[in-house]
Protein backbone atom coordinates (compact mmCIF):
# COMPACT_ATOMS: atom_id res chain seq x y z
CA UNK A 1 0.00 0.00 0.00
CA UNK A 2 1.06 3.46 -1.16
CA UNK A 3 0.73 6.43 1.77
CA UNK A 4 2.28 9.71 1.19
CA UNK A 5 3.75 10.76 4.76
CA UNK A 6 3.26 14.25 6.05
CA UNK A 7 6.06 15.56 7.99
CA UNK A 8 4.98 14.84 12.05
CA UNK A 9 4.69 11.37 10.73
CA UNK A 10 8.18 10.84 9.77
CA UNK A 11 9.11 13.12 13.03
CA UNK A 12 7.32 10.72 14.90
CA UNK A 13 8.83 7.73 13.46
CA UNK A 14 12.45 8.58 13.19
CA UNK A 15 11.81 9.65 17.25
CA UNK A 16 10.87 6.02 17.42
CA UNK A 17 7.18 5.71 17.93
CA UNK A 18 6.65 2.20 17.95
CA UNK A 19 3.10 2.44 16.39
CA UNK A 20 4.58 3.66 13.57
CA UNK A 21 7.18 1.11 13.32
CA UNK A 22 4.64 -1.53 13.04
CA UNK A 23 2.20 0.70 10.97
CA UNK A 24 4.65 1.38 8.60
CA UNK A 25 6.31 -1.68 7.56
CA UNK A 26 6.32 -2.91 4.12
CA UNK A 27 4.30 0.32 3.13
CA UNK A 28 5.44 2.56 0.09
CA UNK A 29 6.48 5.13 1.27
CA UNK A 30 6.02 8.96 -0.37
CA UNK A 31 6.99 12.29 0.40
CA UNK A 32 6.47 15.63 -1.51
CA UNK A 33 9.16 17.72 -1.86
CA UNK A 34 7.97 19.81 1.06
CA UNK A 35 8.99 17.36 4.09
CA UNK A 36 12.53 16.82 2.72
CA UNK A 37 12.81 20.47 2.64
CA UNK A 38 11.35 21.10 6.31
CA UNK A 39 13.14 17.55 7.80
CA UNK A 40 16.47 18.93 6.62
CA UNK A 41 16.08 22.43 7.58
CA UNK A 42 15.14 21.99 11.03
CA UNK A 43 18.13 24.34 12.45
CA UNK A 44 19.48 22.21 15.63
CA UNK A 45 19.25 19.07 14.33
CA UNK A 46 22.45 16.78 15.11
CA UNK A 47 24.93 15.15 12.72
CA UNK A 48 23.35 11.91 14.07
CA UNK A 49 19.45 13.14 13.31
CA UNK A 50 20.94 14.04 10.03
CA UNK A 51 21.57 10.74 9.03
CA UNK A 52 19.24 8.98 9.92
CA UNK A 53 16.64 11.83 7.96
CA UNK A 54 18.83 10.96 4.90
CA UNK A 55 18.49 7.30 5.52
CA UNK A 56 14.88 7.72 5.51
CA UNK A 57 14.53 9.82 2.52
CA UNK A 58 16.45 7.54 0.32
CA UNK A 59 14.02 4.90 1.24
CA UNK A 60 11.26 7.20 0.48
CA UNK A 61 9.73 8.49 -3.09
CA UNK A 62 9.78 11.94 -3.08
CA UNK A 63 7.36 13.99 -5.27
CA UNK A 64 8.58 17.31 -6.93
CA UNK A 65 6.79 20.42 -7.63
CA UNK A 66 4.97 20.00 -11.20
CA UNK A 67 2.62 22.82 -12.72
CA UNK A 68 -0.39 20.75 -11.82
CA UNK A 69 0.35 20.49 -7.95
CA UNK A 70 1.10 24.50 -8.40
CA UNK A 71 -2.85 24.32 -9.52
CA UNK A 72 -3.71 22.54 -7.31
CA UNK A 73 -2.26 23.94 -4.51
CA UNK A 74 -3.69 27.48 -5.47
CA UNK A 75 -7.24 25.89 -5.57
CA UNK A 76 -6.70 24.37 -2.21
CA UNK A 77 -4.91 27.32 -0.46
CA UNK A 78 -8.06 29.12 -1.71
CA UNK A 79 -10.94 26.93 -0.99
CA UNK A 80 -9.82 25.68 2.57
CA UNK A 81 -6.94 28.50 3.83
CA UNK A 82 -4.34 25.64 5.15
CA UNK A 83 -0.88 26.57 5.23
CA UNK A 84 0.44 26.72 1.98
CA UNK A 85 3.25 24.04 2.68
CA UNK A 86 -0.15 22.07 3.65
CA UNK A 87 -1.78 22.58 1.09
CA UNK A 88 1.35 21.50 -1.18
CA UNK A 89 1.57 18.14 0.32
CA UNK A 90 -2.33 17.68 0.30
CA UNK A 91 -2.36 18.50 -3.73
CA UNK A 92 0.42 16.30 -3.80
CA UNK A 93 -1.54 13.39 -2.94
CA UNK A 94 -4.63 13.69 -4.34
CA UNK A 95 -2.63 14.41 -7.79
CA UNK A 96 -0.94 11.20 -7.27
CA UNK A 97 -3.97 9.43 -5.60
CA UNK A 98 -2.15 8.39 -2.87
CA UNK A 99 -3.79 8.38 0.92
CA UNK A 100 -2.04 10.93 2.96
CA UNK A 101 -1.04 9.70 6.76
CA UNK A 102 -1.08 12.61 9.04
CA UNK A 103 -1.50 13.93 12.55
CA UNK A 104 -2.86 17.12 11.19
CA UNK A 105 -6.62 17.34 11.69
CA UNK A 106 -6.89 20.56 9.54
CA UNK A 107 -6.51 18.05 6.45
CA UNK A 108 -10.20 16.92 7.31
CA UNK A 109 -11.34 19.75 5.69
CA UNK A 110 -10.33 18.79 2.25
CA UNK A 111 -13.15 16.45 1.13
CA UNK A 112 -11.16 15.34 -1.86
CA UNK A 113 -8.30 13.85 -0.21
CA UNK A 114 -7.84 10.61 1.24
CA UNK A 115 -7.19 10.96 4.71
CA UNK A 116 -5.81 8.42 7.19
CA UNK A 117 -5.53 10.44 10.69
CA UNK A 118 -2.86 9.67 12.79
CA UNK A 119 -3.91 9.79 16.93
CA UNK A 120 -0.47 11.28 18.91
Amino acid sequence: MKLLLDTNIVIYFLNGDKRLLSLLDGMEVHLSFITELELLSYPDISDQERVGIEAFLKDSMIHNISREIKEKTIELRKAHKLKLPDCIIAATAILENISLFSADKAFNRVEELSFIDFEV
